[in-house]
This record gives structure tokens, C-alpha cells and sequence, in this order.
């Protein structure tokens, strides 16, 4: 993985204060503990910050106790803290991030329960966060599957997640992004991996995606998913070169070269293909009333074009990156 792990656990001075299991019931939010020990999950990456989708953090690190499982305060107490970062969120005071630890698709608060319940009450989608995430070690399919995935968009940087469901399969996609870094290369000079990874993605992944999925071809083969036939598809028209046909017509539209493939879909006029235009990014540099700073960060990462948001200390507020194509 492009991040390294360390072997020092730093959760086990939590591990040890926060060592009760989940009461009985389901009127308390989860334990992380509990999830960290069916998991195995004690290795770690250091994520940064992200904005993690409100419905995606489903516990609590220490205080599962004080919360129901809608993280609704027991005993109907809200108190002065609670109340006055309210105040400060309506009026647009933009919060620090709060602290979450990850496990898979998991998030727990470690940090920031009361900025949480304040963005749940004022309907918030998402909020700012701080991530640690812990690296599932028990032994079954599904992890290893997991851990595959993780490697691959840590080495390629690529933020939207291929879900392979066989073991083993990432070093092809690897494979096709190295040629198509080679490719990039010749004529501009030595093109950076995560940069050729990420023109792969939007010129040569997405496009095939997109045309399998409009195929519906994925409906005739139980518990695959449109990656795992781009992958099949992909390694036998590029990597093997032997010709199948697909019973649909997808074969005809997929030339055996795959920077070919890439050249057809860069060309292509037809509404129904946005996707496989190629992409621009632009930066927008924005000052704003701090009051509604926090509100104006919600619905600009809410946007499909935008990919990143910062907020920054200084003359500009805030730092935006869009994509358009």
C-alpha cells in the first residue's frame, strides 16, 4: 500500500478503558471495540481528512453507553454544549473536523459526538472528518477482498473503489494502467503513475463500464458485478487477444488495442457517453461570510463536479477543484 503500517497499536490504552461490550438489546449504537475485535482490525493508515457520509458512522469508540441506536442522547438531555454548538453551526461557524476511526465501510466517533448529533439534527448528509482506518485481519473472503481493494486505490490513488469479487485479479488492472503510463509517456515526457492511473480510469475503465452496464450483460451472470466483467472482457480483447463474442454486440464495439479503444472513445460524439470525454480540471478560489461558510462546504462536496473541497486560513476561504468534460 502507498501508506505504511505500523505495528504500534494506538488504540490499546482505548482497548483497555473501553473494554465493555455492547449492552444487551438494540437500544444503544455499537461498540467499536466489539467491531475491532471480530475484525482483528489493530494495523492502521492514517486517512487525513474527508467528508464521510453522515449514515456511513454507525458507533461509538467510548460513549455507545450515552446514545441510542438513532444517536439520540438517553434520558432526552441535551445540555449547554449540545445547544451551543447548534447556535454556532446555525449561524454558519465552520466546526473542526471530528476524530473517526474506520472499519471497512464503518465508521465510530472517537472525537466530536456533539458536532455529530448537531449536523444530524440540522440535517446534514455529510461532515468533515478526521479518519484513522483499522485494517480488518480475520481470515475470511470478503477481507481479503477488501484488502485487495484497498491496496489497489492506495498504489493507483484513484478514489472510487473496483469491486472484484475473485481473489488475486488487481495486478491486471495494474498491468493496464503500467502500459498505458508507458503510452502517455512517449509523448510528453516521463508521466507520473497516480496521474496515468487516474487517465486510465476516465478513458479507458469508465467508457467499458459504462457499455456493459448499458448492455445489462451483468443480469446473466449471478454474483458479478460490471467490474469483474470489464475485467474478463478487457484481459481477454487486450492481454490474451483472444476474440469472444458477448451474444450482445459489446465485442464489435471494443477494438483489440486498448489505446485504440481509449482514441474511439475520446472521439466519440454521442450524448449518451459524457463519461468518456476527456476530463478538465479547474480550481475556484472563494471568499465567504464565515457564518455560512460551514453551509456553503455542504453543498459544494454535495456536487457531482466537485472532487475537492478546502477550507483555508487566510485571504481565501475556500479552495474548490471541479471536473468537467
Amino acid at each position: 500500500m502507498a501508506s505504511m503500517f505500523s505495528k504500534f497499536n494506538p488504540n490499546r490504552i482505548l482497548k483497555n478503558l473501553f473494554h465493555a461490550d455492547r449492552p444487551s438489546g438494540d437500544t444503544a449504537i455499537p461498540a467499536f471495540n466489539r467491531a475491532q475485535e471480530q475484525e482483528k482490525a489493530y494495523e492502521y493508515v492514517k486517512r487525513g481528512v474527508s467528508m464521510v457520509p453522515m449514515d456511513r458512522i454507525v458507533g461509538s469508540v467510548g460513549r455507545y453507553h450515552d446514545f441510542d441506536s438513532q444517536f439520540r442522547i438517553k434520558g432526552g438531555k441535551r445540555g449547554e454544549r449540545l445547544e451551543h454548538i447548534l447556535n454556532e453551526m446555525r449561524k454558519g461557524k465552520l466546526m473542526p473536523p471530528i476524530s473517526l476511526y474506520q472499519i471497512k465501510n464503518d465508521y465510530f466517533i472517537l472525537d466530536g459526538h456533539h458536532r455529530f448529533k448537531a449536523a444530524k439534527e440540522l440535517g446534514y448528509t455529510e461532515i468533515r472528518s478526521q479518519i484513522l482506518e483499522l485494517l480488518p485481519s480475520t481470515d475470511t473472503l470478503e477481507n481479503k477482498l477488501y484488502l485487495e481493494r484497498t491496496e489497489f486505490r492506495d498504489k493507483t490513488g484513484l478514489t472510487s473503489s473496483i469491486e472484484l469479487t475473485e481473489l488475486g485479479q488487481f495486478h491486471h488492472l495494474e498491468k493496464q494502467i503500467k502500459e498505458h503510463q508507458a503510452f502517455l509517456s512517449k509523448d510528453t515526457g516521463e508521466v507520473d503513475y497516480e496521474k496515468a492511473a487516474a487517465d486510465w480510469y476516465n478513458t479507458i475503465y469508465k467508457p467499458l463500464a459504462v457499455i456493459i452496464a448499458d448492455s445489462n450483460l451483468v443480469h446473466s451472470f449471478s454474483n458479478r458485478t460490471v467490474d469483474d466483467l470489464y475485467l474478463y472482457i478487457s484481459v481477454h480483447q487486450w492481454e490474451i487477444g483472444k476474440k469472444r463474442e458477448y451474444g450482445i454486440g459489446v465485442d464489435k464495439l471494443i477494438p483489440k488495442d486498448m489505446e485504440e479503444f481509449r482514441q474511439k472513445m475520446l472521439s466519440h460524439k454521442e450524448e449518451k457517453y459524457p463519461d468518456m470525454k476527456k476530463e478538465i480540471s479547474v480550481f475556484i478560489l472563494l471568499n465567504v461570510d464565515g457564518r455560512y461558510e460551514q453551509k456553503i462546504f455542504d453543498k459544494l462536496v454535495a456536487l457531482d463536479e466537485v472532487r475537492e473541497v478546502h477550507s483555508v486560513h487566510g485571504s481565501i476561504d475556500i479552495i474548490i477543484k471541479f471536473v468537467i468534460f
